[in-house]
């Protein structure tokens, strides 16, 4: 079937993100004397907003307290250099353009803090999103529906014709939990196998196999 509203995860499924990531939060680990994390470590630990993604990284053992101050000093240090190395995917901006020329409403929903997801938005898509949603302080993140419903208020849109659109075990479970059918990609930071595991039941390997199922040229059940 075809979409008019279709929601984006951000970081794994419009941007790759993991490069700038790791610089973050090795910045962050090395200035007081911790041991860095590899790329591969990284994309297991994002996905959950930057202080799980911390949580993750850090020596165990550390005070709730502790792992606040250090969250807040990679996510500035993150917030001045987030476009570093970050790339949108091959084949999105010709996605995103397609789908404005087609009359589509989009945004953009992530976990990624709201500070930093309107920037990189306006950034890499300028002019081609209708609403961009990070962590808003108050709303629940993903997998809570909080900041999906709130996207879809900014778009005055109803769930009536709309998707979600992910790459991780997260994506899946937001979508769900709004009410929503989920495409899932397979060029993010989680694989195939991954995605199924987690329930995935479509599954899009490219964006031109994405912007097909999107405007009803393949189907989607």
């Amino acid at each position: 079937m075809a979409y008019d509203t279709i929601l984006f995860d951000l970081d794994g499924t419009l941007l790759d993100t993991l490069e700038d990531l790791k610089d973050a939060v090795n910045h962050e680990l090395e200035r007081e004397g911790d041991p860095p994390r590899t790329l591969e470590e990284v994309r297991g630990f994002v996905g959950n907003g930057f202080r799980m993604l911390m949580t993750r990284a850090l020596p165990q053992g550390l005070s709730q307290e502790e792992i606040d101050r250090r969250t807040a000093s990679m996510a500035a240090w993150y917030g001045d250099h987030s476009q570093v190395r970050t790339r949108p995917y091959d084949g999105i901006l010709p996605l995103l353009e397609a789908l404005r020329q087609a009359g589509r409403a989009l945004a953009v929903v992530s976990n990624k803090g709201d500070a930093v997801v309107g920037p990189l938005c306006e950034h890499y898509f300028p002019g081609l999103l209708d609403a961009a949603v990070g962590e808003v302080p108050g709303l629940r993140r993903k997998p809570d529906p909080d900041t999906v419903e709130l996207a879809l208020r900014r778009m005055n849109r109803g769930r009536e014709g709309a998707v979600y659109i992910g790459d991780s075990d997260v994506d899946i479970a937001t979508a769900r939990n709004a009410g929503l059918p989920c495409i899932s990609v397979t060029w993010g930071f989680r694989s195939r196998e991954e995605l199924e595991r987690a329930g995935a039941s479509v599954l899009v390997d490219t964006p031109e196999q994405l912007l097909a199922l999107l405007t009803g040229s393949a189907g989607a059940d």
